[in-house]
């Protein structure tokens, strides 16, 4: 593999850093012509637009992507110009803005020189690449831009540049190999003179060509354009003019010079981008006898002290001409050692620890849409607002899995403390929240949420939930109502209300606020070995829209055309209290130690899929059973009712419509909270019996108690 410049030595070395691989000249006659090496630099946030580029569009795809690199004249007489890529070299991460649409043009310091980005998906693949053809590749890209013409209108064109990398994004390690495509001439270009340009012209010409060359540079059609011809008439008067003008300058005994925005700050040494156009001036002007201009400055002004003059003797290879075969590159650059070899970069250490979680928790979402999912909406996800009802064991894993499912905006309500059996079972929970009575459950959760992930927005609520079947003391009253206001005001500012408690009556208010809100309740529930999680249906009727006149306009129902039920749909009586005169073991919830996991995942899972299914919570209910494929929803089917048995290893969905006498979704529930608030609430509190009145399950019941069944003899004889 040519990665070299031709003849290069270490003779330099004392004046130029190790990455220069060509040797100072002297100036006389005869000699090989060397250039410097483009060293490369590497904008830290090209790494980062380079990461969002693979995981939220690349993806897979290992497809060459067109990049912008800069560089500018020499400005420092020990410093050496680099070619930069920076974050806008890279396309947008929207994919809509190529890099290729020149971002930098007028920009006197950024002037553009397009190139090619080979990323690939493995260190294997980055290590097999076949360096020497991708070089080669570029090399007749330049080859058939000089002999078509377009150098002379985009002389930039002349200028390419490759890189190949490998973007470890678990690591945040960067490999990436710069290559400066050049075509090698054969014969070698021979230097006939170079000298400073102060030393070659007269004080009226350097004068003339120093203002010249400023005005070039000011020009905003002009600035970053880096070959031109110089032109100095018998008058002293320099003009700088661009390379299409090339045939008018014949002529008139005039000097021409071939300028070009040199990099390079050696003195005996010109800049890389000499080499391609010397091949282009002999190939397309069939000029043998070179005279060359390398431009530097000093303080963003024209130097001529420093610029320099040359004159080299170059030939065109007989295979370019007639395009018998393939040209010979040269240009990978070589490490920080010297040797032809990738280079390395860790974003890790300069990241602090919050990007980096950040980095890390949405890396296997990004993943995800690679190959599996690739309509999963990450943003949507980040954006829900979740409302845990009980920071308990299942409060604690359902928030775990939220997290990890890219949902930051969590809020737990509980109103109990941390025990010392909690931790073992409540996996947000650690001894030292136990000590001293126990720390709140709601605050210590939010708390442990924002230790595991500090990008998460945790919030703990110390509430307790008022229950039917616990009357409320006329001591308490305004507390409770003050409760009562409060829960209705988290269930209005949320997305979506988990209900995690540990009893039936502690539900029944957040699904009535739910179902009078309209707002997507999720259920979970244990049993010693067994579990449910449901989605509750829609509420009734929705509230008027602004402008309407008090008017409710029906809910979509299920293709089925029943509304989907809420958890209280399949009672026949109403909550009541279910923790008064209980042993310790009906007091706890106890359950199989596995049960929790299972169930909390299965409920952030159903809110998943609700959240990316094109009716939301009205998405009609699917069983086991259902035909939905992989191509329609790649999250799988959306049941009503997931029942699950330890027992047997079980699982299996169900389908429940909504019930006309339920005590918490009715539409004569929803009705009365929405006429009376609050007062309803306690009423429905104090008063067992309320509920089952009003919604016809007194009536109900004293039909079953009397009815009675009559019968056959003769039926009963013949069986």
């Amino acid at each position: 593999m040519a990665g070299t410049a031709e003849g290069s030595s270490s003779a330099d070395s004392r004046t130029r850093s190790p990455l220069t691989l060509v040797s100072d000249l002297g100036r006389g006659q005869g000699q090989i012509l060397r250039f410097k090496l483009f060293d490369s630099q590497v904008d830290e946030g090209f790494w980062w637009r380079l990461s969002s580029l693979k995981l939220d569009v690349l993806g897979l795809d290992q497809s060459p992507v067109n990049v912008t690199g800069f560089f500018a004249p020499c400005s420092h007489p020990r410093v050496s110009q680099r070619l930069s890529l920076l974050a806008e070299s890279l396309p947008e991460v929207s994919g809509e803005q190529s890099a290729s649409s020149d971002p930098a043009h007028g920009n006197r310091n950024r002037c553009p020189v397009p190139g090619i980005l080979y990323n690939t998906n493995t260190l294997e693949s980055f290590h097999a690449l076949d360096k020497k053809n991708l070089l080669k590749m570029e090399a007749e890209k330049i080859l058939l831009d000089i002999s078509s013409g377009k150098v002379e209108e985009e002389c930039s064109s002349l200028l390419r540049f490759l890189v190949i990398s490998f973007a470890d994004l678990k690591k945040w390690t960067f490999h990436y190999w710069f290559a400066f495509p050049a075509l090698v001439l054969n014969p070698p270009a021979t230097l006939v003179s170079l000298q400073p340009a102060s030393e070659v012209f007269s004080t009226e010409e350097t004068d003339s060509l120093t203002t010249a060359c400023n005005e070039w540079r000011s020009s905003s059609l002009t600035a970053d354009v880096p070959f031109f011809l110089v032109s100095i008439a018998n008058n002293s008067r320099a003009t700088i003019r661009p390379l299409r003008d090339w045939k008018s300058c014949q002529g008139d005994g005039q000097k021409l010079l071939y300028g070009f925005y040199d990099p390079s700050h050696i003195m005996s040494n010109p800049g890389w981008p000499l080499r391609n156009f010397l091949a282009f001036i002999c190939l397309r002007w069939k000029i043998e006898k070179v005279r060359f201009f390398c431009y530097r400055e000093k303080h963003g002004m024209a130097d001529l002290g420093s610029s320099l003059v040359g004159e080299a003797s170059v030939s065109a290879p007989q295979d370019w001409t007639e395009r018998r075969s393939a040209p010979q590159a040269t240009g990978w650059e070589p490490n920080a050692s010297g040797k032809l070899t990738c280079r390395t970069v860790n974003l890790k250490e300069s990241m602090d620890p919050v990007s980096l979680a950040v980095a890390a928790a949405d890396l296997n979402l990004k993943l995800m849409k690679w190959r599996a999912l690739p309509t999963l909406d990450i943003g949507r996800l980040s954006g829900v607002k979740c409302l845990l009802l009980g920071a308990g064991t299942l409060g604690c894993q359902v928030a775990r899995m939220l997290m990890a499912w890219g949902i930051r905006k969590i809020t737990l309500v509980d109103n109990g403390r941390v025990a010392m059996s909690n931790p073992l079972r409540q996996s947000l929970y650690e001894l030292k929240d136990c000590l001293n009575g126990g720390d709140m459950k709601a605050n210590a959760a939010a708390n442990k949420l924002k230790c595991i992930f500090p990008a998460a927005e945790a919030v703990g609520v110390i509430m307790s939930i008022p229950m039917p079947g616990h009357p409320v003391p006329d001591r308490e009253l305004t507390s409770v109502l003050e409760g009562c206001t409060s829960l209705q005001s988290l269930v209005e500012s949320h997305d979506v209300v988990f209900l995690l408690t540990d009893t039936r009556e502690s539900r029944w208010l957040p699904t009535l606020l739910c179902a009078s809100l309209n707002k997507l309740a999720i259920t979970a529930a244990l049993g010693f070995d067994s579990f449910l999680v449901m989605r509750h249906g829609a509420g009734p009727s929705a509230p008027a829209e602004a402008g309407q006149d008090g008017q409710s306009s029906p809910l979509p129902t299920s293709e089925d055309g029943g509304r989907l039920g809420c958890y209280f749909c399949s009672d026949v009586i109403a909550p009541t209290d279910s923790t008064s005169n209980r042993t310790l073991d009906q007091q706890c919830t106890v359950t199989r130690p596995g049960l929790a996991p299972v169930a909390s995942s299965l409920a952030v899972e159903l809110l998943v899929g609700i959240l990316h299914h094109p009716n939301g919570m009205h998405a009609p209910a699917e069983l086991a059973s259902s035909t939905t494929t992989a191509d329609d929803r790649p999250l799988g089917i959306l049941p009503h009712q997931i029942r699950g048995s330890f027992a047997q290893f079980s699982q299996m969905t169900l389908l429940g419509h909504s019930s006309s006498s339920c005590t918490a979704c009715c539409s004569a529930v929803v009705s009365e909270f929405r006429r009376r608030g609050m007062e309803f609430v306690l009423q429905a509190i104090n008063h067992s019996t309320y509920l089952e009145d009003l919604t016809g399950l007194t009536e109900l019941m004293k039909s079953a108690a009397s009815f009675d069944l009559e019968w056959d003899d003769d039926a009963d004889a013949d069986l």
